[in-house]
């Protein structure tokens, strides 16, 4: 796993297991804390680290509640 490798949308929803609405969800409820992705070429991608760790903590939360 290469922290720095960039992820397209397409794999971020597969990692999660989410929908396409659902990543939209998350990217506009600041209170989620969802990693912002950089565009290129009118295309998401985020930084496979920072999905992982997002993703990480929020299963500690859910777990703690």
């Amino acid at each position: 796993m290469d922290q720095n490798r960039y992820m397209p949308a397409s794999a971020v929803r597969t990692l999660c297991g989410v929908t396409d609405m659902t990543l939209w969800r998350w990217l506009n409820d600041p209170a989620t804390a969802f990693p912002q992705p950089i565009y290129i070429r009118r295309r998401r991608y985020w930084r496979e680290g920072e999905i992982r760790e997002w993703w990480e903590a929020r299963s500690r939360e859910q777990i703690a509640a």
